[in-house]
């Protein structure tokens, strides 16, 4: 029987700073990671059904909102306060646990660690083509520095 990972939730004052930040920046850095790793990944008719719907996620300990929209070629920052079709919520820990793909979204969503409000339908459209696409694992070791610069050097280099 597999033991369940517990959630480490940020400390409160991180939380707390980080609540304090403008909604903007980083629904466009969402944006932008989903463009680069998400869009080119998903089927037409997942990005059909996205097609004008607000997106939100809600990272609970972080006390941050990400609001994004599928504008039919990318993602955009949505606009902030407006209401949203589909808020998923969990902690920074569980979030880099799915990313990861150290932790399945049911296991969470019936642990309640995971959760979603508002479209039913359109939350299940999303897990399914989550659930579904192959790719590969997030490793936070990849925004190190020493990691960046030596992509981007590959990239200059013509070797990338």
């Amino acid at each position: 029987m597999k033991t369940k990972s517990p959630s480490l939730p940020l400390p409160a004052p991180v939380g707390a700073l980080l609540g304090r930040l403008p909604g903007y920046p980083g629904s466009l850095l969402v944006a932008t990671a989903l463009n680069a790793v998400l869009a080119p990944r998903l089927p037409a008719d997942t990005l059909g059904y996205l097609l004008g719907r607000r997106l939100r996620i809600h990272v609970r300990d972080a006390q941050s909102r990400f609001d994004v929209t599928w504008s039919g070629k990318r993602f955009m920052p949505g606009r902030w306060g407006e209401e949203t079709d589909l808020t998923i919520t969990a902690t920074a820990h569980d979030f880099l646990k799915l990313a990861r793909r150290q932790e399945d979204p049911d296991t969470l969503f019936f642990d309640r660690r995971l959760s979603t409000e508002g479209d039913t339908e359109l939350g299940l459209v999303v897990k399914n083509a989550l659930d579904a696409l192959e790719w590969p694992a997030f490793d936070p070791r990849q925004l190190r520095p020493g990691a960046v610069l030596a992509r981007v050097r590959a990239v200059v280099r013509g070797q990338a």
